[in-house]
Order: structure tokens, then C-alpha cells, then sequence
């Protein structure tokens, strides 16, 4: 097996200097002797997992209470009990520089469609979760409570959630664009006692008023007791009976920080699976857990400290959110970002990493894709010295994108594709500092994460597509399945392929270097003639044609088979002909092989994406069984179903 092109190489500051570098040799210091070389640290992490954990605690200084006694009680793969002596809490930790006193460095960068740009310090956040956690403990609000949010990616949103975990409630929330269905198909399932929601939020140019979908929230949900405002309109007024956020804030000024004493597995989120094909799983994550996993992340791989600034483009409604907040505990500063990336055009986000002086610049492969169709260059627009690492998540960068983000963005920086999911709130593989860049390919295994590919035998295969595995526990696994009492639903998402063993729904190729291919969702893999073919490898041939602006792949039940079926947005001014259907059938036959080739090549306006940005192969291809797509409000564009549903072409 050729291992692609290096397009990048680690220099000097990398190989010595970063965190990663740091950490190896803390742990020489410390007696561990985990070899040269990322494979050999890698390989030493998950051969001895609990001194391997224990050293991320000790190395990111978590803030604890009690420290001692067992690391992991059980092995168990569902049933591992991570830390069952250790009490912390999560929002101490995250806000534990304003505690020793740095409170004068800015915490949180704003920028939104609906207001001006502002800046909050360290201390000015340490206040306003102490003023919100004061008035929460006065309404009622204890450990366990479930706090729900319909917010905008503002301060506001992240000083809710660390006012509620000092408390100890759990937090989850949702982004304002959701519709009432799809918001009470979520938080319905949770019960929360409190309901905070902006008043409004702006996207495109245009403002949208939400007071009325938070109080039909608040009247089909009777566990609510309270619906606290946020002002993120300026000229949409509160109702009567919401409390108001900036009362709740003035009143409560001066309120000293208070930090609930919790188990490591106290809960901490619910996250929801995407949920188009039926209610989503509500997904309970832990405080210790989530903050090891994201520490070490955050830290080591991402190489994020107190000299920098991250900026992740997110919904409150993405996991990447709640992995955004958690760079606080790195001493760093946040950029937040409200708002529709691609107005007035796409250079909006450029715009903003040359104002704020990002070093870390975090993004979807499907902004990046859409930057490239679009011939931006912001590498000579705009200032971008300052930035060492550009994440991107959310579905497989294709190569031609790692092209694109070298030779138009800069060419000495970490091109970070990172992959794992709301399932474990962080990722299974992603990127190190100390390993080069190879062209489409996902760097390493992350450390500590005991990541493989299982044929359908169950053993790992190298150099060879399969399910996407983890042999061992890791904090971040889920705590369970909310009201899944039995863990029989919890199990069952997981462990009933390869008992024992965590599969985790992508379909994955590794090379011997421990580098990686994600081809897409094990579940919407396609199977003409018995053939196993990822989704992916067919998205990476055709769009990087320029003709197409968009497209996406399933597998249709046709004659007693499975026939692949193409459908692609075009570019303005392109049209799909027999010359272009000819060409897109050659590159596909020549580049990946003829049993991908589609059997139907059909144009469609839009494709069908959920709010976090991933296609929804699974729910066109219930639509082509003719059976009913449950649970719409999942997406961001509906409406694409129904015009895919209508078009003739589908069956024939």
C-alpha cells in the first residue's frame, strides 16, 4: 500500500516544545518508558490504561477533591467505572485560571449577527456564572436537575452551562433554529425544571423572534418551573412572564463562586443522536470523564495553551460546542460566533480569524469543500500568521481539500481531521503534533483510545476497509442512555456486533502507520453485487469536479440487488449533460473502481444535511423503501426530502 504525499512535516517547536512533546517527556521524568516516536506513546497508552489516565490527570493538574483509590474498578466493555473515589467538579475546573487569580485575560470573544462585538475577562465570566448559579440555587436548582437551553453560540449560552454544573445540574441544550417539534422531541424526554432561551436570534441578514416557541415550549413541558430570557435581540421584547437574564445578573452581582462537590461520574451532558430515523437517543455524559477526555485533546493534541485563541464554528447543538467550551480549562481564549458563516460571503470566518488573531481555527470539512468550490484564497487576503492548527470535523476532508487548505490557507500549520461523535463527546482518531500530514488522511489513533478496523470476522485488519471498533473503555464513553434503566438500549447501540467491544457505526481503513480513512457510515455503506463500498469513496471523485457543488450516494433496492444512485447539486451555470455524465462515470471507474460507478446519475437542487452539517444518506434511502422519514425537524432543510421524494427520475 502507497502511503499518500506528506504535506506537512513537524518542525522543531513541535517536536520539542509542543504539549505533546512536553508530555513524553514528563513521563521519562517520571519513570514511564513509553519508547520514541507518537506510535510508541501510543502503543504504551492503551497497553497500560490506567497509569495511562492517571498521567493525563497528574499532567493537565485536574482540580479535585480526593484523588485517591482505584483508577478504573471494572474492565467491563459496557459496566467500566472510571476514578469511583474521585470528587471534582466540572465548571471549577474550566474556570480554574479566574480562580488562582488571571482574571484580567479576555475568556470570551463575541461576534453575531445581532449584536456588537464584545469581549469578556476571565473575571467578568467567573462572575456572571457565580451571579446565574446564586439565583438557580434560589429557584430550586439542585444536582441531578436537568437544564435545558434553546440558545445562540453566545457568552451567555457557556455561562449557563457552568452556572450549572457548579451546581451539579445537567446540562443540555439546543440551537434556536430547531423547530417546537424537534426541540420537545429532545428535551421532552429530560424533564427539565428550568428552560433558559434567547429571545431571537439573526442568520443571513434577517432576524428571527423565538418568544413564542420558548413559551409553547414551556407550556408543553410541565417540569418546567422557570423560563429565564436571554436579550439576544435587542428590539424583540421579553414576555411578561419569562425572567429576565440581565435582572437575574444585576441582582445577583457580587455573588461568590460556589462549586458543588461531585462524583467523577456525576452527569454532566445530554447530547442527542442526529434522530432521522426516529426519536433521538438521549445520550448522558459524565463531568470527569468529558474533562480528561478533552483535557487530553484539547492539550495535548490539539496543542492549545494560555498563548491562544480557539475558534470552533458551532451550533449549541453540535457536540462541538460543548468541546469548544472545555478550552477554558486550557487558560486559552474562546471565539464565539453567531451567525450564518457564508454572509455576506464565505470569507466571513477569514475575516474574523485575522481579527481576533486566531492560532486555532476550527471548521467542518464541508465549509472547507465549500471554500475551495468557491476559489477563495484567504491565506493572501487576510492575515493569518498567527494560526498553527485548522480543525475540521463533521464528515471526511477530502484530499483535494488538504490540497486546498496548503496551498490557499498556509502552508506551515497542522491540518487537524479529527473524527468520533456525540456518542463519546470528542474522538477516536484525530491529529498529534509530533506525526506529518499526509494527503486525505486522518494522522493517528488517539492516545488512549483503542481504535481498529473489524472485518465482519472481528478481527482488526490493516490496509483494509472495516467497522470502526474500541477493544477497551475510555472516560468518555457515555454514562448510558437517559431512562434506559436496564442499559439494554445502550448496549444495543453499541455492543451487540462484537460483544464486548464498542462499534461505533463508521466504516474505517487504517495503514501500517497508524493513519486513517474514514469512507463514511458503516450503516449507509453500499452493497451492489455483495460488495462492500463506503459513501465517501465515491464523494472524493466527484466533488472536486467543478460542475458539482454538492452531492450524496445511496443504495437502492432495484431487481433483487442494491443499485448505487448519485444525486448532485450543480454549480451555477453548469449542466449535467452526457458529456458531464460520461465524465463523472470515468473518473469514478478509473479513480475507485466499476462496481462504484452510480447506475443513475440524477440532479437535485439541495441536499438533505442535519443542523450539525452531516448528509442524511440514511433517510433518502428510507425515502426510496417508500417508508415514512420520522422525526424532521432533525434537519436543516426538510424540504430537500420532499423535492427528492417528487422527482420522477428516482424510478426509473
Amino acid at each position: 500500500m502507497t502511503l499518500p504525499a506528506i504535506l506537512h512535516t513537524p518542525g522543531e517547536h513541535a517536536m520539542t516544545r509542543s504539549h505533546m512533546a512536553r508530555y513524553q517527556d514528563w513521563l521519562k521524568a517520571a519513570g514511564s518508558s513509553p519508547g520514541t516516536g507518537y506510535q510508541s506513546l501510543h502503543a504504551w497508552s492503551i497497553a497500560d490504561i490506567e497509569r495511562f489516565w492517571q498521567s493525563i490527570w497528574d499532567y493537565t493538574g485536574v482540580v479535585s477533591v480526593s484523588t485517591s483509590g482505584p483508577v478504573l474498578d471494572d474492565h467491563a466493555l459496557p459496566g467500566a467505572r472510571w476514578f469511583p473515589q474521585a470528587h471534582l467538579n466540572f465548571a471549577e475546573n474550566l474556570l480554574r485560571h479566574a480562580l488562582r487569580g488571571d482574571g484580567a485575560r479576555p475568556a470570551l470573544h463575541a461576534r453575531s449577527e445581532t449584536r456588537a462585538d464584545f469581549t469578556l475577562s476571565a473575571a467578568e465570566l467567573l462572575g456572571q456564572v457565580a451571579a446565574l448559579a446564586a439565583w438557580m440555587r434560589g429557584v430550586g436548582i439542585q444536582p441531578g436537575d436537568r437544564v435545558a437551553a434553546v440558545v445562540a453560540n453566545i457568552p451567555e449560552a457557556i455561562i449557563g452551562m457552568l452556572a450549572s454544573a457548579s451546581i451539579g445540574a445537567v446540562w443540555s441544550s439546543a440551537s434556536p433554529d430547531f423547530g417546537t417539534s424537534g426541540i420537545l422531541d429532545r428535551f421532552g424526554q429530560i424533564e427539565p425544571r428550568l428552560l433558559i432561551c434567547v429571545n431571537g436570534y439573526g442568520y443571513g441578514g434577517k432576524l428571527f423572534d423565538r418568544t413564542t416557541q420558548a413559551l409553547e415550549l414551556q407550556r408543553q413541558m410541565p417540569s418546567v418551573e422557570q423560563l429565564l430570557m436571554i436579550r439576544n435581540v435587542v428590539d424583540i421584547a421579553l414576555p411578561e412572564s419569562a425572567v429576565d437574564w440581565q435582572v437575574v445578573q444585576q441582582a445577583h452581582a457580587g455573588a461568590q463562586p460556589v462549586f458543588a462537590v461531585l462524583p467523577f461520574e456525576h452527569p454532566l451532558y445530554i447530547l442527542y443522536s442526529s434522530g432521522t430515523t426516529g426519536v433521538p437517543k438521549c445520550i448522558v455524559h459524565g463531568a470527569g470523564g468529558t474533562l480528561l477526555q478533552h483535557s487530553k485533546e484539547l492539550m495535548l493534541h490539539g496543542d492549545l495553551g494560555p498563548d491562544d485563541v480557539l475558534f470552533y464554528f458551532t451550533t449549541c447543538g453540535w457536540m462541538m460546542w460543548n468541546w469548544l467550551a472545555s478550552g477554558l480549562l486550557t487558560g486559552a481564549e474562546l471565539v464565539l460566533f453567531d451567525g450564518n458563516p457564508g454572509h455576506p460571503d464565505m470569507n466571513t470566518l477569514w475575516q474574523l480569524a485575522e481579527d481576533y488573531c486566531v492560532t486555532h481555527f476550527g471548521t467542518s470539512a464541508k465549509f472547507l469543500g465549500g471554500c475551495r468550490n468557491a476559489h477563495l484564497q484567504p491565506g493572501q487576503q487576510y492575515d493569518l500568521q498567527p494560526m498553527r492548527v485548522l480543525f475540521s470535523t463533521g464528515s471526511p476532508l477530502l484530499p483535494e481539500d488538504y490540497d486546498w487548505v496548503y496551498q490557499k490557507v498556509k502552508a506551515d500549520l497542522l491540518l487537524a481531521s479529527i473524527s468520533g461523535g456525540t456518542d463519546i463527546v470528542s474522538c477516536f482518531v484525530g491529529a498529534t503534533p509530533l506525526l506529518p500530514v499526509r494527503r486525505g488522511v486522518i494522522q493517528c489513533r488517539m492516545l488512549g483510545m483503542d481504535v481498529q478496523a473489524f472485518n465482519d470476522a472481528g478481527v482488526a485488519v490493516i490496509g483494509e476497509r472495516g467497522e470502526l471498533v474500541c477493544r477497551q473503555p475510555a472516560p468518555c464513553m457515555p454514562l448510558g442512555f437517559w431512562k434506559d434503566e436496564d442499559g439494554s438500549r445502550y448496549r444495543a447501540a453499541y455492543f451487540e456486533r462484537f460483544p464486548g467491544v464498542w462499534a461505533h457505526g463508521d466504516y474505517i481503513e487504517f495503514d501500517a502507520e497508524g493513519g486513517c480513512i474514514i469512507h463514511g457510515r458503516s450503516d449507509a455503506t453500499l452493497n451492489p453485487g455483495g460488495v462492500r463500498i463506503g459513501t465517501a469513496e465515491i464523494y472524493r471523485q466527484v466533488e472536486t469536479l467543478y460542475e458539482i457543488a454538492d452531492s450524496l450516494v445511496v443504495g437502492q433496492d432495484w431487481e433483487g440487488d442494491v443499485r448505487v444512485v448519485l444525486l448532485v447539486v450543480m454549480n451555477a451555470d453548469q449542466v449535467l449533460d452526457e458529456v458531464l455524465l460520461k465524465r463523472i462515470r470515468q473518473r469514478i471507474r478509473e479513480h475507485a473502481s466499476p462496481r462504484h460507478v452510480p447506475a443513475r446519475i440524477i440532479q437535485i437542487d439541495q441536499v438533505p444535511y442535519t443542523r450539525s452539517g452531516k448528509k442524511v444518506e440514511l433517510a433518502v434511502a428510507k425515502l426510496l423503501r417508500h417508508e415514512v422519514v420520522t422525526n424532521r425537524e432533525a434537519l436543516a432543510n426538510p424540504e430537500a426530502l420532499d423535492q427528492i421524494a417528487m422527482n420522477q427520475l428516482l424510478w426509473q
